[in-house]
């Protein structure tokens, strides 16, 4: 018996149809991942693969669930140790070190509130966050720059336990035996002399306590924080079997960084749950033949990763690497372009297979093993999610008309959706109310009941009475030789009401020109409805972004408006 049957009674299915109505998941009471998960794996199959870890430089290791419950046992007394207990909020600022996952579990097992966050967060990025979430320590990697950007952010806000650490040290400021803000303890020793036999709290959880909270990566405007209780692990079964596939003993990897919510799709639960290994590559630099070698050196069963990882994959002489282990590949984060589907096809054999989600829920919507990709759709509903695309007025669209992503909740709420916006109950009303919860993005459905992403609803365009999705003229442009990155947004036009506008990066060897703005306009026509070539075309070294790396056109549309 897995310890899949504990959760999933029925495991296989005949059709998509039979997927969607009838998956079901058992939820047990109070469940913790770290003890009903992890502890239990470490004693059924304790000698079995966890965690493979490297780094750019070569370095290694590797973790058996054995391990993996020891050393979360360590990390939990020492963080207990430090006052850190039930409900306390603590921000984990790790990249992709491997103590990550420890110290992860170490805060499940206390029924303490992570915080995973990016270690690109500036100092006022570090005040909003601790303030917003009264966060009570930090747990940082060992980065001299982060670390003061750390010092100068605690002048402004309430370190309850005044609690900082990182891989190798750590900082303790008890409220009755303050130390220096600006000290640094090694970490490690106190590591290593830690029991690994941990005493489980009478009390650690119920299944509605808050286990994480996620900032957003603020594409619009200030990150929101993101609820999400115990039961969120049990959510993600659908996200690691039947999206990405993983096996038993298997070895999956999803490129993303520990501080976003994708971390917690591809990197922990689901694929625990599943019994399947997990890989990490840690690297501050992305260089494609060497994530290609990864791949094959380690022999990946699943991959995941964003569309411009595949981007760039397609550029290199596939053939060379061997990817005879590797048998499923998925994306997401923003739509695919078929160009990029075909070439990885011819490449490796196998098909990509997309999916829709957020911070907020899990997979929503995806390109299902029983479902023939069509590139650049995002596929079918998960089983849960009873979605429509709606109407401004809130009537439902017809096949083929845009509208905007809507999740239903009467009948019951998905599993592993969000709790709502921590302290902000206006918030969450604003996007969730009358049992609709609305995503603010735009998509439309084919006559096969296949949906395809239109672009987040602010970044619609309005021209001549015309509306145009921003992704179908970046994913025209994209496919140019001479265009590297690319953003579409709509600025005021006096005659069409808005125009379209793109702000291109171009790749090595092309130079801006009047002749290539011509050539690229010309190639949009070709390429779509002429009526979506962009009028206005801007070259720029590069473009606004987050700190996730999402593109933040409400700021090109801010700077296009001052002007």
């Amino acid at each position: 018996m897995s310890l899949l049957d504990k959760y999933l009674p029925r495991k296989d299915f005949e059709s998509y149809e039979d997927f969607y109505k009838n998956y079901a998941v058992s939820i047990p009471e109070s469940f913790n991942f770290a003890y009903d998960v992890v502890e239990e794996l470490a004693t059924k199959k304790p000698d079995s693969r966890a965690l493979q870890w490297c780094d750019e430089k070569g370095a290694e290791a590797a973790f058996t669930f054995a391990q993996m419950n020891n050393l979360s046992n360590k990390a939990a007394n020492v963080l207990r140790d430090a006052g850190i207990g039930k409900g306390d909020p603590v921000m984990l600022i790790l990249k992709r070190r491997w103590e990550y996952w420890p110290v992860l579990l170490a805060l499940h097992k206390l029924g303490a509130i992570a915080i995973p966050a990016t270690h690109l967060l500036t100092t006022k990025d570090i005040v909003y966050r601790c303030n917003a979430a009264d966060i009570k320590g930090i747990i940082c990697v060992d980065d001299s720059e982060l670390m003061s950007r750390i010092d100068e952010a605690e002048e402004k806000i309430n370190l309850k336990l005044g609690y900082k650490a990182f891989a190798r040290s750590v900082h303790i400021k008890k409220d009755d035996n303050p130390a220096p803000s600006s000290a640094w303890i090694d970490f490690k020793p106190i590591m290593d002399n830690a029991s690994d036999n941990f005493q489980k709290p009478a009390v650690v959880n119920s299944n509605d306590d808050i286990m994480l909270l996620y900032f957003t990566s603020g594409t619009t405007g200030m990150p929101k924080m993101v609820r999400h209780n115990f039961e969120y692990p049990l959510g993600h079964i659908a996200t690691a079997r039947f999206w990405h596939q993983v096996v038993p003993e298997g070895l999956h990897l999803t490129v993303a960084d520990t501080g976003w919510a994708k971390a917690a799709w591809g990197c922990i639960y689901g694929q625990w749950l599943c019994e399947a290994g997990i890989f990490i590559f840690d690297y501050d630099r992305f260089i494609p033949p060497a994530m290609l070698e990864i791949i094959s050196k380690y022999r990946l069963t699943s991959f995941c990763a964003p569309p411009t990882i595949y981007r760039f994959f397609i550029r290199e002489d596939l053939k060379k690497y061997d990817f005879s282990a590797l048998k499923h590949c998925s994306v997401a984060g923003e739509p695919l372009n078929p160009e990029i589907f075909d070439r990885f096809l011819e490449g490796t054999g196998i098909k990509l297979r997309e999916c829709y989600g957020q911070t907020e829920l899990t997979v929503s919507l995806c390109t299902w093993p029983w479902l023939e990709p069509k590139p650049g759709s995002m596929g079918k509903p998960a089983p849960g999610y009873d979605i429509d695309l709606l109407r401004e007025d809130g009537t439902s669209c017809t096949m083929g008309e845009e509208g905007q992503i809507a999740l239903r909740t009467d009948k019951r709420k998905p599993y592993g959706m969000f709790g709502g916006y921590y302290r902000d109950d206006a918030l969450t009303a604003s996007v969730w109310s009358d049992n609709i919860y609305y995503t603010g993005d735009v998509a439309w459905k084919d006559e096969d009941g296949y949906y395809w992403f239109v672009g987040r609803n602010d970044d619609v365009i309005k021209s001549s009475g015309y509306r145009i999705g921003p992704f179908e003229v970046e994913s025209a442009l994209m496919e140019h030789a001479a265009v590297l990155e690319c953003a579409i947004t709509g600025v005021p036009d006096p005659d069409r009401g808005t125009a379209v506008k793109a702000t291109v990066v171009l790749a090595k060897g092309y130079s801006a020109s009047d002749e290539l703005k011509v050539e690229l306009q010309e190639h949009v026509k070709k390429t779509t409805a002429p009526y979506k070539y962009p009028r206005i075309v801007e070259f720029v070294s590069e473009l606004p972004k987050t700190i996730s790396g999402k593109i933040r056109r409400v700021e090109i549309r801010g700077e296009d408006t001052k002007q």
